[in-house]
C-alpha cells in the first residue's frame, strides 16, 4: 500500500501523525503543500471523496484573516479556489491510502491500518 500524507511540516498535528506512522512502522511519502502547493486535480478529487466542508479549515488563522467578502457565501468552487491560493487553509493532515482521511486521531489511524492505537 502506498501511503501519502499531505500537510505542513511545522504543524503540531502533523508531528503527531508522523510520530504515529513512524511508531507503527508505516512507510509514507510526505507532501508539504505549503511549500510545493497542491495539484488542482488532487484537491478536486479530495473534495469529491470527503467534501469541501471537511477540507476547508475555517478555524485557522489564514481563513480568519480573509476579508469578510471572501469568507461569506462559501461554495464548493469558492472553497477550492481559496485552498489552491492558500494551501494552509486545507485541514491537516490529509492521509491518502487509496481512501482519504482528514485530520489525525490515533484510533482512526489504527482502524485505517488495522493496528493497535499508539499515542
Amino acid at each position: 500500500m502506498t501511503v501519502a500524507i499531505y500537510g505542513i511540516k511545522s504543524c503540531d498535528t502533523m508531528k503527531k501523525a508522523f510520530s504515529w506512522l513512524d511508531q507503527n512502522g508505516i512507510a509514507y511519502v510526505f507532501h508539504d503543500y505549503k511549500k510545493t502547493g497542491i495539484d488542482p486535480d488532487c484537491l478536486k478529487s479530495w473534495v469529491r471523496q470527503v467534501g469541501w466542508e471537511k477540507l476547508l479549515n475555517r478555524a485557522g488563522t489564514t481563513f480568519r484573516k480573509l476579508p469578510d467578502a471572501d469568507k461569506a457565501d462559501v461554495t464548493e468552487q469558492k472553497a477550492i479556489t481559496l485552498m489552491l491560493a492558500n494551501p494552509s487553509m486545507i485541514k491537516r493532515p490529509v492521509l491518502d491510502t487509496g481512501a482519504i482521511t482528514v485530520g489525525f486521531k490515533p484510533d482512526i489511524y489504527a482502524t485505517v491500518f488495522r493496528t493497535s492505537p499508539t499515542a
